[in-house]
């Protein structure tokens, strides 16, 4: 069987597929274009400026009967804090040449970074699915029926496959020309609506002052989360930068080519589902057929060019799709050594395309609903891992709170002092220089220059602990989110930063102490 993948996997190398998988990309096989940065640029717009995104932000006032002025504060504020962790995560990317989850094992080891591998590959379906799913509702609803949802399923997923297939130079290039178009369409929708959204930004909050609160802080972690899920992928796309590029450039650079599209597409959302609270012909639209039916009636304005922009946005969801189907690919090789060296990337591709298409297929009724209170709760994991990785590299891999954006020495350095990446250990570099150790990249797949993972996974317990206490989800309320209000408001996120924050250093300093790495 395996003789066999590897005979098919030459054949189809052949065509021009992207055989790299996690390897480190090396510094002479960086690009110095500077159309990269911009490709990456396009990246961000048609993932984070389409319909995607938008869903979320529809359900201010849909679903947590926020009125305008608060669903707007709450939802932007959340989304723009969110941003941070991305862009945090993204200035890896150049200095490493790794992807994001294989720099996630300098914090969690060999063991834990299965469990982190599994939570990230589950968000990233779970978002395929869901994308999935309102693609084909939209056809449905287009076409008045004609276009079954299934078929509709079918035909966004197909396409996502394929260009992931392909590898990172397409779906860059790719992701650049349709987040142009993507962005334009948004925009066209201000117009668009301009007579239905004016008329309503007197909608005011729903429930006594505590109840309101309650729904501000669920909606807020919503609106975090649809952007902090971005830093467990992010270093994904950097990683044909040369290792020079200033990491302040790539933080600020991520940080606006996130916010900016998101901001364009949340504001919009937020005052359509303003507007359907109280438009009854909007909310039997959403009442009947889900964000399609919405979207249709409001598209459905301008006719024929109206339906013709819809398709335009339909395809966000594609390459939403794409960026969710490669990186879940590159996830899956990171768990397993043997994974890596024997199963080719597009294969993992074809596996993850599989699994979502049967997801989506068989809850195309129920499951976007499920997912779409579910998937905020990878804004716990995520927010745990940037704690835990922002602590790391200012309190125990840098000298000084200067150094965030920076690291102590180049890897030709420590090259010069060591002659095999098995003595290039963190270790080694700390007891030569005197100073707290830096990353040694070089040793990326070598478990003996990587720590256990201790302190990383019993702080992510810890954390999951607060999570657990301040969470409000669909299927559970944490016993401090019960007392906030009617309905429960979720602090799970603030208390991840608090018991993650305390206990990390405290766990890495005995770390240290009793394993010396």
């Amino acid at each position: 069987m395996l003789r066999t993948l590897q005979s098919i996997s030459r054949k189809v190398d052949s065509l021009g597929v992207e055989s790299r998988g996690i390897e480190r990309c090396l510094p002479d096989e960086r690009s110095t274009s500077k159309w990269v940065l911009l490709s990456i640029a396009g990246l961000w717009n048609s993932g984070c400026g389409g319909l995607t995104s938008m869903s979320s932000f529809f359900l201010g006032p849909l679903l947590f009967g926020l009125g305008y002025k608060d669903s707007m504060v709450v939802g932007l504020l959340g989304m723009l804090l969110g941003c941070l962790l991305p862009a945090y995560a993204a200035t890896l990317g150049p200095r490493s040449g790794l992807r994001q989850l294989c720099l996630v094992r300098y914090l969690f080891g060999r063991f834990a970074i299965k469990v982190v591998c599994l939570i990230s590959v589950i968000g990233l379906g779970g978002w395929t699915v869901t994308n999935s799913v309102i693609g084909g509702q939209i056809l449905l609803s287009m076409s008045n029926g004609r276009v079954p949802i299934e078929i509709g399923i079918l035909i966004i997923s197909l396409l996502s496959v394929v260009v992931s297939i392909f590898g990172i130079r397409l779906v860059l290039k790719l992701e650049t020309v349709v987040g142009v178009v993507v962005i334009i369409t948004v925009v066209l929708m201000y117009p668009m609506t301009r007579h239905d959204i004016t008329q309503f930004h007197e909608n005011v909050s729903v429930g006594d002052g505590l109840t309101v609160i309650g729904n501000r802080l669920c909606f807020f972690t919503l609106c975090y989360s649809v952007t902090a899920t971005w830093a467990g992928i992010a270093s994904d796309y950097y990683i044909l930068l040369p290792e020079t590029f200033s990491q302040k450039k790539v933080f600020f650079f991520t940080l606006f080519s996130i916010a900016v599209p998101t901001t364009v597409g949340a504001v919009i959302g937020l005052l359509i589902g303003n507007a359907a609270v109280s438009k009854p012909t909007w909310a039997a639209a959403y009442e009947t057929s889900s964000l399609g039916g919405l979207l249709n009636l409001v598209f459905g304005a301008w006719g024929g060019f109206g339906k013709f922009l819809l398709i335009l946005l339909w395809l966000s969801l594609m390459t939403n799709n794409i960026i969710n189907l490669y990186s879940s690919a590159l996830i899956i090789q990171i768990v397993d050594p043997w994974v890596y060296r024997n199963i080719p990337r597009w294969f993992m591709v074809l596996v993850v395309f599989a699994v979502t298409l049967v997801l989506a297929m068989a809850g195309r009724d129920k499951l976007s609903t499920i997912l779409s209170n579910f998937l905020p709760m990878l804004g716990y994991w995520i927010t745990i891992y940037f704690v835990i990785l922002v602590e790391e590299n200012v309190i125990f891999r840098s000298t000084k709170l200067v150094n965030l954006f920076r690291f102590e020495f180049s890897e030709d350095e420590i090259a010069d002092e060591v002659e095999s990446k098995e003595m290039a250990c963190e270790a080694t570099v700390s007891q030569k220089y005197g100073q707290k150790p830096c990353y040694n990249f070089a040793a990326w797949d070598s478990a003996s220059c990587q720590t256990y993972g201790i302190a990383a996974s019993l702080a992510f317990c810890v954390g999951a602990a607060g999570a657990v206490l301040g969470m409000d989800q669909v299927y559970y309320i944490g016993v401090l989110a019960r007392k906030i209000g009617d309905h429960g408001g979720d602090i799970g996120t603030w208390l991840i930063v608090a018991f993650t924050g305390l206990s990390y250093p405290v766990l890495r300093y005995a770390e240290l102490r009793i394993f010396g790495k």
